[in-house]
């Protein structure tokens, strides 16, 4: 989608802008505009948990502004890796693009050639070394990065569809995505609501979940045992688990790295569940009083990637967005605002700095450079500025202060 959305509009994105001189330049004659031009070489650094889309989609902009790009894969995803580097010689000269596999020492090195701009998605610990080492060349760079994304659940919220929305988001690829819903906040005399709707909405989805191919693992047993050991943390710390399994499987058993979805009640601040981002399948449930405490509590907390609300309560709705900030918001459901291609995707303060999608991505990659062209007339010396200075240097002085 991303590939062919740029592939149809590139053309239209590289036309050169036309903009306004200044008066009273603008009816002499001046003439401004910004003319788009490529970067140059472009480097992408692509996380493990969408390692082909990773690549794929900031490439559609990387390529429509004419840049060519090197590619770095996670070393957690061999295989895809493995098909990049044997596939994109056969489509792309070397000096093109190309990919080069590794693990961390290739990336280390990666990170620090003096590329004229570099994209990174994954997690905020691993964001802040890829941007000390670009530092060092001047590199710009474009950083996804992640964090807790708050889901508010207005009191007006459809609650079958709310849960259903939050454990498709939730569910999928184990919740090993940087824009899951990482927490809720409800209504305290809503939340038995609440939670029954997304257990029922992981039953219709996910019958059963252990021979499920619609239902992947946690990527490794590193994280397997990070993700067990938030539980058994905020299980020591006073919350109660709720694990949501249809089918009632045995997943001690099962020697992998499946796990059920577990909601997690009674959070506290304390707690690592509240304090790292999840990035797997584990939702904290916090209540509120009023939706003003909600929002002071994502308020006192880093700028998260994506922010959700539910509800059909508009005055509410506006009220949430007007007093947060967020990467980006989708309104009664969950991740969808990453898929519109005509709108920028990216995060803020610590979920990143930087977007692209569409236009944006293409603005990104591209460098826009200003053009301004003089009219024959001697502008200089009509508007006082060339010496000797006098009477006309004057009164153009006075007309710029009085602006």
């Amino acid at each position: 989608g991303a590939l062919k959305h740029s592939k149809k509009h590139f053309e239209a994105w590289s036309r050169n802008e036309k903009r306004k001189p200044m008066f009273p330049l603008n009816l002499l004659g001046a003439k401004a505009e910004v003319v788009w031009q490529p970067k140059g070489v472009v480097g992408v650094i692509a996380p493990w948990n969408f390692p082909v889309g990773m690549v794929m989609v900031p490439m559609a902009g990387i390529l429509a502004a004419g840049n060519r790009a090197m590619i770095k894969p996670s070393e957690f995803t061999e295989r895809v890796a493995e098909v990049f580097a044997e596939v994109v010689p056969q489509y792309f000269a070397e000096e093109e693009m190309a990919v080069f596999t590794g693990g961390v020492e290739v990336g280390t090195a990666f990170s620090k050639l003096a590329f004229d701009h570099m994209i990174f998605t994954g997690a905020t610990s691993v964001g802040k070394h890829i941007m000390r080492a670009a530092a060092d060349n001047l590199v710009p760079v474009t950083l996804e990065l992640g964090g807790k994304s708050p889901t508010f659940i207005g009191r007006s919220a459809d609650k079958t569809k709310a849960g259903s929305r939050i454990a498709m988001g939730k569910m999928m690829n184990a919740g090993q995505i940087c824009l899951a819903p990482d927490y809720l906040l409800v209504a305290k005399d809503q939340e038995g609501e609440v939670i029954e709707s997304v257990k029922s909405g992981v039953a219709e989805m996910y019958p059963t979940l252990l021979a499920n191919d619609d239902y992947t693992s946690v990527v490794n047993g590193r994280n397997f045992e990070r993700l067990q050991g938030y539980l058994k943390d905020a299980q020591d710390k006073g919350a109660e688990l709720i694990e949501v399994n249809p089918a009632g499987e045995d997943f001690k058993a099962s020697n992998g790295n499946k796990m059920p979805l577990t909601i997690v009640r009674n959070v506290t601040d304390d707690m690592k569940v509240m304090q790292e981002e999840i990035f797997g399948p584990i939702l904290p449930v916090m209540t509120y009083d009023s939706i003003d405490q909600a929002i002071d509590y994502v308020n006192a907390h880093d700028r998260p990637l994506g922010l959700y609300y539910f509800g059909s309560d508009k005055v509410e709705e506006r009220h949430v967005l007007s007093r947060t900030i967020s990467g980006g918001v989708t309104v009664n459901d969950v991740l969808f605002h990453n898929a519109m291609e005509d709108l920028p995707f990216g995060g803020v303060g610590p979920s990143g700095m930087g977007n692209y999608h569409g236009l944006d991505g293409f603005k990104t990659f591209s460098h826009g450079r200003a053009v301004y062209r003089q009219p024959g007339l001697d502008v200089g010396k009509l508007s006082g500025f060339k010496p000797p200075y006098g009477k006309t240097t004057q009164s153009t002085l006075a007309r710029e202060l009085k602006k």
